[in-house]
């Protein structure tokens, strides 16, 4: 359980200082969102 939680707490930290601002971590996440939609109008 510990090592679960202070998994999860490493992937938060790195994804968070990958994006030098919360504007910049709101572009990467509308790029995801983007990409994902992108994907599913090309499997229809």
């Amino acid at each position: 359980m510990t090592r679960t939680i202070a998994a999860m707490l490493l992937v938060v930290t790195a994804a968070l200082a990958g994006c030098n601002t919360v504007a910049g971590m709101g572009q990467d996440i509308s790029k995801g969102g983007q990409a994902i939609s992108d994907t599913a109008e090309k499997a229809k």
